[in-house]
């Protein structure tokens, strides 16, 4: 009888370990995906970035043709020059994010 007592007790010592293990995994992976959501809401919030400068970039654009009648933009003009560096910065963020979103749904 005692035997049997102690592999109960094994018993359930194993199942509430198990149980542990299992909830911890669980939890780990609720996280993950909790970090995916967050990364992939980044990654929109900034793609919408780079839409509001490519606007710019164009008011900016028909700004010189049009009202400053010029003939040619370049991308040295002040004004373009910092659109154009603020959209390069947000792709580069974009890649790192979108880097980062791969390495947490491999794993």
């Amino acid at each position: 009888m005692a035997k049997f007592g102690e592999k109960m007790k094994e018993f359930l010592e194993q199942s509430a370990q198990t149980s542990k293990e299992l909830a911890s995994k669980a939890g780990a992976k609720a996280q993950n995906l909790g970090e995916q959501g967050v990364l992939l809401f980044d990654i929109k919030k900034l793609k919408g970035e780079v839409e509001k400068q490519i606007n710019l970039l164009g008011q900016e654009a028909y700004h010189a043709f049009m009202v400053q009648q010029q003939e040619t933009v370049n991308a040295y003009d002040s004004g373009t020059k910092k659109i154009l560096d603020e959209i390069a910065s947000l792709q580069q963020t974009i890649e790192k994010k979108e880097a980062e979103l791969q390495e947490k749904k491999e794993k």
